[in-house]
C-alpha cells in the first residue's frame, strides 16, 4: 500500500488557498479540504483543486441520521475527491448509508473513512465531555471494526492506534493519521501527536499535516522535510 503526506489546507478563502498551492511548482501534493474552506469557498473549490492535478481528502466529517448521510454522500461523489469521511459514532447504519449514496451508478466511488476520536480528544475528555468511560484504544477499535463491519475502507484515527487498528481490521484497512507534528513544532489543540517518522513505523498509511507545513516560513521545504521523515530518504526521491 503507497503511503503519503496529506496538506491540511485548512484556509478560510480560495484565493489564499491557491497562492499556498502555487508555491508547489511542478508538484501536486495530496491535500485536505476541510469545512472552513468548503463552507467559504463552497463545492467548486474541490473541483478546481482536483482539476489541477491534486488528490483530494475532502474531510467534512458528516454526522446524521442515515437517510440524510446517504443523500449528501451523494451530492459529494459527483465533485470526484478521493477520499471522503464520516463519523464512526454515526452508527453502523449510517455508515452503511453513506456508502449507499457515495457509490455512483458505475459502481465507482471516492474511498470512504470513518473518524474514530477527534486528535484533540484526550482520555479526560473522552469521560468528562462524552461521557465515554471505557479506554481510547478500546473506543477507537470498537469504532474502526464497526466501520470494517459497514463495509468502509479505513478510519482516521491518531497515529497512536494505527498499528492496532491494522491488527484488528487488516493491513489493506486505511489509517489516515492527523496529529502529526514536527519534533521541534507546537503542539498547538492536538493531544494525541506523534513525529513523521515515528507515525511511519507506527502504521500510518496516511497522515495529516497543517500548521507544521502551511504556517512555515517555507512550505516547500517543510513538505519535503516531511516527507523524507515519513517515507524514508529513499522513497521521498520519487514522491513527485
Amino acid at each position: 500500500m503507497a503511503k503519503d503526506v496529506i496538506i491540511a489546507c485548512d484556509f478560510s478563502s480560495k484565493e489564499e488557498t491557491l497562492k499556498f498551492l502555487d508555491q508547489f511548482t511542478g508538484r501536486r501534493p495530496f491535500v485536505k479540504i476541510g469545512m472552513e474552506l468548503f463552507y467559504s469557498a463552497g463545492p467548486e473549490i474541490v473541483k478546481e483543486i482536483k482539476d489541477r492535478g491534486h488528490r483530494i481528502f475532502l474531510d467534512l466529517k458528516c454526522h446524521d441520521i442515515p437517510n440524510t448521510v446517504r443523500k449528501t454522500m451523494a451530492v459529494l461523489s459527483s465533485l470526484d475527491a478521493d477520499i471522503v469521511n464520516l463519523h464512526a459514532s454515526g452508527t453502523i447504519a449510517m455508515m452503511k448509508a453513506a456508502l449507499e449514496g457515495l457509490t455512483r451508478e458505475d459502481g465507482k466511488r471516492p474511498l470512504l473513512i470513518a473518524v474514530t476520536q477527534l486528535t484533540s480528544t484526550d482520555q479526560k475528555a473522552l469521560e468528562e465531555d462524552l461521557w465515554i468511560h471505557e479506554p481510547m484504544d478500546q473506543v477507537v477499535m470498537h469504532y474502526a471494526s464497526n466501520a470494517k463491519k459497514a463495509g468502509l475502507d479505513g478510519v482516521v484515527c491518531s497515529p497512536h492506534e494505527a498499528a492496532r487498528v491494522h491488527e484488528v481490521c487488516g493491513n489493506d484497512f486505511l489509517t489516515v493519521t492527523p496529529g502529526v507534528r514536527f519534533a521541534d513544532s507546537a503542539a498547538d489543540d492536538q493531544r494525541r501527536i506523534m513525529t513523521p517518522g515515528k507515525a511511519r513505523l507506527a502504521g500510518s498509511d496516511y497522515i495529516v499535516v497543517g500548521r507544521p507545513v502551511t504556517q512555515a516560513a517555507d512550505p516547500v521545504a517543510a513538505y519535503e522535510r516531511c516527507l523524507k521523515e515519513f517515507l524514508g530518504e529513499q522513497e521521498s526521491e520519487t514522491w513527485n
